[in-house]
Parts: C-alpha cells; structure tokens; sequence
C-alpha cells in the first residue's frame, strides 16, 4: 500500500515550508528514517526522513515551491505501483485544506461574480496578518498580484494596493521588478542566484523598513570593568567547557536594561503596545556569504552569567553548523548584533519585526577619554581605555528619545559598572 508523506509540524507556529532540496527522485529506493528531503523555515534548513521503506513513486512538490502543513509531499509504495490521482486521496484530518480566505474575508466575496470565485481558489496560503489586513481595509485579495515566493500574496503586497488604491493602481510582481530589470547585465557581469535565505533576509528586512518608523540613537560604554571581570574569569568558565565571550556580557547587561524599561520589551499592535512577560533575546549570527540568522536564548532573564554564556556558545555553534530547530529562530521580543566583529564602529541595524528594538555593538578600542573629576580631586584626567559604541534602533511608535536613551544608559551603566 502507498504511504503519504505529508509536511510535519516543526515547531510552533510554523505552517509552511519551503522545499530546498529533494534527496531521493522519483523511481529511487528509501528506507524508512533515512533523509528524504530538505526545507527551510525562516531560515533554518531541515531534514524530512521518509515515513516508511520503499520506491519513490511520485512528488507533489517541487524544489522552490512552498507548502502548508499537512499537504502532500511525496508518495512511497512498492516498485510499479499505480499512483494515480484517483487512487491516492489525501486524509483531510492529516492534511491542511486549501481554503483561500478565513472567514472574515469570504464573507466580503461577492456570490454573483462566479469569475472571481473561481479565482480564489488559486490564491493559495493566505497568512493571518495578510487575511486581516484585507478585512480591515476591504480589499478583495483576487485582485492583488503577489509578489513572494510562487507568487505568494505578501503583507507588502496589500499596503501597496490599499495605499495606491485611490489611483486604481495594482501593483504587481513585473512592476515591482522593472526598476531591477533595468540594469542588463553587461559582458564579463555574473548572476548569482539567490538562495532561499537571501529571499527571506531580502523580505523581512523590507517589510520591517516599511513597517516601522526606525529611529537610532548611539552612546559608548567604557569596558574596562568588563575586560578586567572577563580575564579572572575566563579560565574557571573554560573549566566547565564554556567560552566566556563579550557578547555573554552585552546579552546580561541588554536583560538588566529591558527589566529597567519593560515598555522595550515589547510589540506594536493596533489594540495596544503588548509588554511581552518573558525576555527572549536574538542573537544575529553571521553565516558569512550566505547570509545571517537569529538564534534566541528564551527566558534571558532566568539566566546567571555561566548558563547565559554556554547558551550563547551553543547556538552560535550550531547556528553556524546549521544544526538550529525552527522553534530556536522564533519567539525574540529584543534583538542583539555584534557587528563590531568586523571592524565596525557605528551600524543602522534594522528591526527584527514584529520587535520594538535591536541593539547594535561596535568594535572595542582603546581610546584616550576624559575622565570626570570624582570628588577626591578637583581636575578631569585623560585616560585610556578600551571603549565601544553601541547603536541602538527603536521603533518610533513604542519609543521617545527619552525612554529609548533611559534603556540604552541602563545598558551602559551594568557594563561600567560590573562587579
């Protein structure tokens, strides 16, 4: 009998898949658990083994192509086998259905325009924040041309047509795409193709610009106390295995901060600003050319400073061994990137949506300061010491300056500070 491989659940709130790679084609063999294909969730590659042993009969879908939790991947069954469509139904308890609006928006269909009905069907997955937009503003989606991935309809894509819909103007893919297509590719030029976690960064980063008014404001941290802490230390955290890295600190000293200032820890919504309990902190985690991805340490606040670092060690290793599970990317409420690591001193980092904030760190130097008269003498003194500057970007409609530099002093008063 034919076995169904249906996309499984990953992790929470992931409903979709992309698939990157198939590792068995049609006509090979498989054993039951052994790697039958790749797909990526928001950034993280994973491996689906097959359910049970067999010959490839049929995939359903291909690589590039999305698709729901519960839909049809492949079908496994013995060698010559018919497979046809008639004879391999697909269990509606197992598999998501194909419905093409929640309810809120079919409501809004109308019944005599059997053209568009029909239409609606080939919509495909339509995401909650997507389908409520629509509702909201009216907007009949079998209008809108999308322009994500196999022509997935994206937030983007309604904002676009709600704001240019006084000029009855749609925006579609093509157009999107003509200030690109401009640029002809000259000869000796090279195309490299995106992949699939450039498309996503591409995306997100896009989306959180247009999404939130970003505001950047900048302050250095004298290190000295931190560097002195870090090379008593170091050894005895060696000793249990772990790295005793600089970003262990930022990620204690951003904790101290968002307790101080709860309102940074947090999310727009149009109801309210939603202060998120717990303090699940992003770190940005480059992965050279192929891009970057957020691993996030979940209840940041529960943790010494040995237990923060060995979890900072952990996920940026296997962050970079691609080893990450979907429910490890999601569920940040505030977002850390050391783009110091590469030299640089300032940075305009952009928002990890739906985030209030992400903070940026420079690079260390040693720099001559001046350091304030403290009582015991009247006279300023030059110093050096080794000093970072730390770029922190909020969005303007949580934010003020004012609170946004009262999280960012608290921030540099723990590392001055560290006893």
């Amino acid at each position: 009998m034919a076995t169904k491989v249906l996309v499984p659940r990953l992790g929470e709130g992931v409903d979709e898949v992309t698939v990157t790679k198939w590792l068995k084609q049609v006509g090979d063999s498989v054993m039951e658990l052994e790697p039958l294909l790749e797909v990526n969730t928001d950034k993280v590659d994973t491996e689906i083994p097959a359910p049970a042993s067999g010959v490839i009969l049929k995939i359903e879908i291909q690589e590039g192509q999305a698709a729901k939790v519960g839909e049809l991947l492949a079908i496994i069954g013995a060698a010559g086998e018919s497979v046809d469509s008639g004879q391999v139904s697909i269990d509606s308890s197992k598999s998501a259905q194909k419905a093409p609006f929640p309810a809120e928006i079919q409501a809004q269909q109308p019944a005599t325009h059997s053209q568009r009905s029909s239409a609606n069907k080939d919509l495909g997955f339509i995401s909650p924040v997507v389908a409520r937009i629509a509702a909201e503003h009216g907007v009949d989606l079998s209008q809108v041309n999308g322009t994500g991935l196999n022509g997935r309809i994206t937030k983007n894509d309604v904002l676009k047509m709600i704001e240019n819909r006084g000029a009855g103007i749609v925006i579609s893919a093509k157009s999107a795409n003509q200030q690109t297509a401009a640029f002809k590719p000259l000869e000796g030029d090279q195309l490299i193709k995106h992949t699939m976690m450039r498309k996503s960064i591409a995306q997100h980063m896009v989306e959180s610009r247009r999404t939130a008014p970003h505001v950047l404001t900048v302050m250095e941290a004298d290190m000295s106390h931190v560097v002195r802490h870090r090379a008593v230390n170091k050894a005895a955290f060696e000793q249990n295995g772990v790295n005793l890295t600089y970003t262990t600190y930022f990620m204690t000293a951003i904790v101290a901060g968002l307790r101080t200032h709860p309102r940074v820890n947090s999310s727009w919504s149009d109801e309210g600003v939603l202060i998120h309990k717990n303090i699940n902190i992003g770190m940005a985690t480059s992965l050279g050319e192929e891009g970057l991805i957020v691993p996030v340490i979940k209840g940041a606040n529960n943790l010494s400073l040995l237990e923060m670092a060995r979890s900072v060690n952990d996920l940026a290793r296997r962050a970079r061994n691609k080893r990450l599970q979907p429910d490890e990317v999601k569920g940040g409420t505030f977002t850390l990137t050391n783009h110091g690591i590469g030299g640089s001193l300032f940075a305009f980092p952009i928002i990890n949506q739906p985030q209030c904030g992400i903070l940026g760190i420079g690079a260390m130097q040693k720099r001559v300061v001046v350091i304030p008269a403290d009582g015991r003498s009247n006279d300023d003194t030059i110093a050096i010491r080794p000093m970072v500057y730390m770029s922190f970007v909020f969005d303007h409609r949580i934010l003020d300056g004012a609170s946004a530099d009262g999280f960012l002093a608290k921030v540099k008063e723990t590392l001055e500070n560290w006893a």
